[in-house]
């Protein structure tokens, strides 16, 4: 049993290797790629489009393009009750409430910079299934 699995470790350390030289030698033809672990674990080089965005790079910790784009709709709700709480006091005769528009503001480039990320998820998925690649997990490899 014992030796199954070190064979399995080190065929897995065998083909991680294969991927890290041809990982690099795709950077050195100027290609634009991302070496990342897959959700097995395994090492892949994925091209820049296919990456999308993913946790682990620094940014949100939601995990797919429609999680993001839960994310986005809550941004332009924010941004609509802001506009709310702006124009509340003007039926009245009062002067808008200019402290919402902080809100507003978040609200408008909250949406835009989580609609980006959802879309670029959405197209990179599509790519990774239209060319039968695998997830990538969470995390950067060091290069």
């Amino acid at each position: 049993m014992r030796r199954r699995i070190d064979q399995h470790n080190d065929d897995r350390e065998r083909r991680n290797d294969d991927v890290y030289a041809e990982h690099k030698a795709a950077l050195a033809r100027g290609e634009k790629r991302v070496l990342r672990k897959t959700n097995t674990g395994e090492l892949h080089s994925y091209p820049a489009e296919e990456i999308g965005y993913s946790p682990g790079r620094g940014q949100a910790q939601v995990r797919t393009w429609w999680g993001m784009g839960i994310l986005t709709a809550v941004m332009v709700v924010l941004a609509v009750l802001s506009l709310v709480i702006l124009l509340i006091p003007v039926p009245d005769g009062g002067q808008p409430f200019w402290g919402g528009l902080v809100l507003t503001a978040f609200g408008v480039f909250g949406a835009w910079y989580t609609f980006g990320m959802a879309r670029d998820e959405y197209r990179a998925k599509k790519l990774r299934r239209e060319r039968h690649a695998p997830e990538p997990g969470a995390g950067h490899v060091s290069q």
